[in-house]
């Protein structure tokens, strides 16, 4: 087979050999999210946004606006550096919308854009997961998947069913010959809480008729299926839908235990398929080291989210917001038609690539390399549920809400028995290291070639480590 697929629980390559799966989501190119452009609740689907600009510069001004945005928010420029940095795949985000008229005739300009990202990542050695992030109608019933009217209506009206499933027929059509393609990631995050419990069977029935449009066409590429609460409920599935599957998870604002991942490991080994961490990020770098170690540790492929926004700590890449950009971002004020247009192009500019920030510090966490800060809590054992024992659950829940991934203001500490080793893993010797504890001779550190070991010689409490850079 000359695609990636599924071997028993794992996912492999074309040739057989099991992949780690390391890649990074391109959210807000085809579907907009209000919070990538720092934009509240009023400005967070896209229609919202769509609206908001076209109101602001007019229609055609707004065409043209989107075409600029989608060439430079992400440009080849961002698929070489997407790979450069080591990530093996992205996962695309798609607006059915970008795909499809209102009548549900194909665009073959929306496909275009899709051919163009496949053939980039093509040419820079990476595989792209096709991702329907917004359905026709709506899956979520929120913000985040363009839904008409804020309900599941993908689960209520036929129509968008029928064209739900012959857009993923046609998107197995077009790209049944692509071994770039990892495989067909058939619905983000359906079914969020006040809808889990509603339509549950009606999600499986999809699945299986979606599976079955996509088999009619393309017998080879793998498909992944989410289940409902933000594609964290893996319970629904209780039999192998396709044989060349996996199933996807989300994980965001949890603790970065094994409890965590347990239901996970659990249907993998039930079902006895590759299970792979979809989407997670939005937090602080210690938050992101701790987690994906959780994840390579059990065996786990991951896909960090997302790329690129506006003004964050939070993302490998952050673009600065314009001055005045609150303007734009309070969707009650008003904004003179010049002034808007200036705002908005001085907006396209800062996103090019060559315009943004890098942010070292999430790009080092998630591949384990220095320098780094690695948290007292960060280590990786088979035992790691046990990490938080004895710590406060409402402090906790407030640490790992750290959407803005600012410093902790108080380090959580591990008082650590002697004797007792905490494995750090990491992709690269550390230049040096400090360690941070109440009393620093009480530990010793070495190195395995893989991983720093930090052991105590007697009971002490221990707060992180600061690493510096590989010495080369």
């Amino acid at each position: 087979m000359a695609y990636v697929h599924r071997r028993g629980p794992e996912i492999v390559d074309a040739a057989g050999r099991p992949l780690l799966l390391r890649g990074v989501g391109l959210g807000n190119w085809l579907l907009p999210e209000g919070y990538m452009w720092r934009f509240g609740d009023g400005l967070a689907s896209p229609r919202q946004i769509e609206a908001r600009i076209e109101r602001l510069i007019g229609a055609a001004a707004a065409a043209d606006f989107w075409k600029r945005f989608r060439d430079v928010f992400i440009a080849e420029e961002d698929i070489a550096r997407i790979a450069a940095l080591g990530f093996d795949h992205v996962r695309l985000p798609i607006n059915s919308r970008v795909l499809l008229t209102g009548d549900g005739d194909l665009r073959a300009d929306g496909f275009a854009l899709v051919d163009r990202l496949i053939d980039r990542c093509a040419r820079h050695g990476l595989w792209v997961l096709l991702d329907l992030h917004g359905a026709p109608g709506g899956q979520t019933g929120t913000t985040i998947d363009d839904s008409p009217r804020g309900l599941p209506e993908l689960f209520m009206e036929p129509r968008y069913r029928r064209l739900t499933v012959d857009l993923w027929r046609e998107i197995a059509r077009r790209y049944r010959g692509n071994p770039t393609v990892l495989g067909y990631d058939l619905l983000n995050e359906p079914l969020p809480e006040q809808w889990q419990h509603v339509y549950p069977r009606e999600l499986l029935a999809l699945y299986a008729d979606l599976t079955a449009a996509i088999r009619e066409v393309d017998p080879d590429h793998l498909i992944m299926y989410e289940g409902p609460q933000w594609a964290t409920d893996v319970s629904i599935f209780t039999e192998v839908l396709d044989p060349n599957s996996a199933l996807q998870f989300h994980r965001y604002w949890c603790a970065p235990e094994r409890a965590s991942i347990d239901d996970y490991l659990r249907a993998r080994d039930r079902l006895g398929l590759p299970i792979y961490m979809g989407e997670g990020g939005e937090n602080t770098p210690e938050w992101i080291y701790t987690a994906t170690r959780l994840y390579e540790h059990h065996g786990i492929g991951w896909n960090f989210w997302p790329w690129k926004k506006l003004d964050t700590r939070t993302s490998p890449v952050s673009a600065p917001a314009p001055p005045g950009w609150e303007r734009i971002a309070d969707p009650a004020g008003d904004v003179d038609e010049a002034t808007a247009r200036r705002l908005l192009d001085a907006m396209l500019d800062n996103v090019a690539l060559a315009r943004c920030e890098p942010q070292d510090a999430v790009v080092g966490a998630l591949f384990g390399r220095p320098p780094l800060h690695l948290p007292a809590w960060g280590y990786t054992t088979p035992d790691a549920g046990t990490r938080f024992a004895g710590h406060d659950a409402d402090a906790l829940d407030a640490l790992w809400h750290h959407t803005a991934g600012e410093p902790y203001a108080e380090p959580l500490a591990q008082v650590v028995e002697p004797g007792r080793e905490l494995r750090f893993p990491l992709a690269a010797r550390p230049g040096a290291w400090t360690v941070r504890a109440d009393d620093p001779a009480a530990f010793g550190v070495r190195w395995t070639g893989d991983a720093l070991v930090v052991r105590a010689a007697t009971r002490a409490t221990l707060r992180g480590l600061d690493l510096t850079g590989p010495t080369g």
